[in-house]
Formats: C-alpha cells, structure tokens, sequence
C-alpha cells in the first residue's frame, strides 16, 4: 500500500504516554497504513525490544524518563545505521530538532498531526525521503533565516554536478527521480550522494537540507512550494 511493493510497513512506537501510544496505534492499524509490531515508554525499553525485533520504522518521542530520545536514537543508529526513524515532536521541542537531525533521523511529525500527515511521512521514509511536518519545516526555516550570516564557516570545494545534486536532494528528489531529471544513472547519483555527505560533514538528507539553507544554496520559497505540493 505504501510502497513499491505494497508491503505495509512494520512499526515500534516509543512514547511514555500510553493514550498517546493507543490513540496512534488505532490510526495506524485501522487504517491500514502500518503494523505496530512492539511498544515502548523509554528508550531503554527501546533499545531491549531491538534485540529482537527488526521494524522498518521507529515512531520516536524526544522526552522520556530513563533515557530520552536522543539518546536511544544515537544508541540504535550506532547499531543499526539504516534503521529509519521519524521523530513525535511539539513546538516546545524545537531546541532538539537539531540535535535530532545531527543523530540521523529521518523525519519529524508533530503530535498533532492527522493521519494524512502521517502517513505521508511515512511513505516519504520509506521511500528514502524525509520528511517535516509543514509547521515544523516552516519553524526551522524561520529559525534560519534570522541568521544574517552562513552557519558553515567555510563552504567545501562542490562541483557544480554536486550543487545540482545537492539541490535536488534538499527539495525532496529520490534518487532515481534525480537520475532522470540530470539524465544520469541512479548509480553516479548515488555516488555523488555519498561525497556530499563527507564533504559537507552531514550524516543524512535532513542534514544536507539544512547544510543547504544554512549556505543558501537552496532557495526558501522553492524549499516550502516542494513540501507543501508533496504534502498535501
């Protein structure tokens, strides 16, 4: 249903509130979106249920007892380098969205979000996208461009194939959609993917996008009119 091969994804919801954790599992389940294979109130209990459960993403609150949500996330991504995780978050969890993305995730949902949003972002991951909640990209956006000057204090040596890629990667473009859209073969576009990670020092596509508004090499409006039409 949600992907390629209409295989409805597997999914652990880690969330210390219990009503939270019934209401999203009912959406999920009910809707035929994914499978809520295992639950979790901290990442401790996470990190355990990994040892035997292998989901295809991980629905992670940030602010848990015993071990909060960067923690497990650095934790099971240390373990587990392709595990997909999308962030639940509130707008008073902006101080952590950095720290987040810097961990690896591959998306964030606000909580009160409705099911269309989620399961678009869903799919998004599954895909190998990511994907922002409209509010929360909007608030990152915001947050960057109060700043006057770049964050990066000097710009690596990009090619200008690498600054096509790197666009297309920030607006959303997977990687096939990129092949054809530069008339190249998914292969080269993955490997120009893996230089301009080391080159701009970023550990995913969330963090190549914000690396390319920090630096202005993506344009604001082009950035939101993407999600937007991708979203809705």
């Amino acid at each position: 249903m949600l992907t390629k091969s209409n295989h409805i994804p597997t999914i652990i919801l880690v969330d210390d509130h219990l009503i939270f954790r019934e209401g999203l599992k009912t959406i999920l389940t009910l809707g035929g979106i994914a499978n809520v294979i295992a639950e979790a109130s901290n990442g401790l209990e996470f990190l355990k249920l990994l040892e035997n459960q292998k989901p295809d993403l991980v629905f992670m609150d940030i602010d848990m007892p015993f071990m909060g949500g960067v923690e497990a996330t650095q934790k099971a991504l240390e373990i587990y380098p392709d595990l997909n995780i999308i962030v639940l978050t509130m707008f008073s969890d902006e101080d952590y969205y950095y720290k987040m993305i810097d961990v690896g995730v591959k998306g964030f949902i606000l909580k009160t979000s409705g099911s269309s949003d989620i399961e678009q972002g869903i799919k998004d991951v599954m895909l190998g996208k990511s994907y922002f909640s409209n509010e929360i990209l909007k608030e990152i956006i915001l947050q960057i461009g109060r700043k006057t000057t770049t964050l990066d204090n000097k710009l690596p040596n990009l090619s200008e194939r690498e600054l096509e890629i790197l666009k297309q990667i920030s607006v959303g473009a997977t990687t096939d959609e990129i092949a054809r859209t530069l008339g190249i073969s998914s292969k080269t576009v993955k490997t120009h993917r893996s230089n301009l990670l080391e080159k701009t020092a970023c550990k995913n596509t969330p963090g190549m996008m914000l690396y390319a508004l920090r630096n202005k090499i993506i344009d604001l409006d082009e950035l939101t009119k993407q999600h937007s039409s991708v979203s809705n």
